[in-house]
C-alpha cells in the first residue's frame, strides 16, 4: 500500500481513472457528483488514505469544488484523512460490546501494538480505533480488520493476539 505525504503531488494510475470512468457511467448525465463515495473508496484502496492533494484531484475529475469532497471524506468514518497501518483493527465500542469487554480489548490492543488509537505501528502494519456499532451485539465483543474488513466475533485477548500474529505473517 503506497503512502503519500500530504504535500506530494498525486498521480492516479490509468487503471484507477478507468475505474472512475466506469463508476461515473452508473449515474445520469450531469450527476457525476453521485460517484464521489465509490471513487473515494477506490482512491483510498490505491493510496491507503485520502490526502488533500488526492481529494483535490478527485474534485477536478468530477468537476466539483474541493470542499465538496472534503465534506464527504470528513463526515464518513470509513475514509482515512491521515496515513494508516496496512491493517486497521476497528473495535466496536458501543454499549453491548463494552458490557462484555470491548474496552478491555481496546486497552489490550493499545499495549500489544504499542500505539494509541489512531497511530501507526513503527513497522507500518497496524492502526486501531474504536468504531460505532458493527451490528453484531449478540456476538460481542467484535472487531473488523481492514482493508478487506474481515469480521471477528466473540473475542478475548488471546483471540486478538492470534489475529495480530496471523496478520504479521502475511
Amino acid at each position: 500500500m503506497l503512502k503519500v505525504e500530504q504535500q506530494q503531488p498525486v498521480e492516479f494510475s490509468s487503471a484507477l481513472i478507468a475505474k472512475f470512468d466506469e463508476i461515473v457511467k452508473r449515474y445520469p448525465e450531469g450527476k457525476q457528483k453521485s460517484a464521489l463515495l465509490p471513487i473515494l473508496h477506490e482512491v483510498q484502496a490505491e493510496l491507503g488514505w485520502l490526502s488533500n492533494t488526492a481529494m483535490d484531484k478527485v474534485a477536478d475529475y468530477l468537476n466539483i469544488l474541493p470542499i465538496e469532497v472534503y465534506e464527504v471524506a470528513s463526515f464518513y468514518s470509513m475514509y482515512f484523512l491521515k496515513p494508516q497501518g496496512k491493517y486497521m483493527l476497528e473495535v466496536c465500542r458501543t454499549g453491548p460490546c463494552c458490557l462484555v469487554g470491548a474496552e478491555k480489548l481496546m486497552n489490550h490492543i493499545e499495549h500489544r501494538l504499542g500505539v494509541k488509537e489512531g497511530e501507526v505501528t513503527g513497522d507500518g502494519l497496524f492502526s486501531w480505533r474504536g468504531v460505532e456499532c458493527l451490528a453484531a451485539c449478540g456476538y460481542a465483543p467484535v472487531l473488523q480488520i481492514g482493508p478487506e474488513y474481515t469480521f471477528y466475533e466473540n473475542l478475548n485477548e488471546q483471540k486478538v493476539d492470534e489475529l495480530i500474529e496471523d496478520l504479521r505473517k502475511r
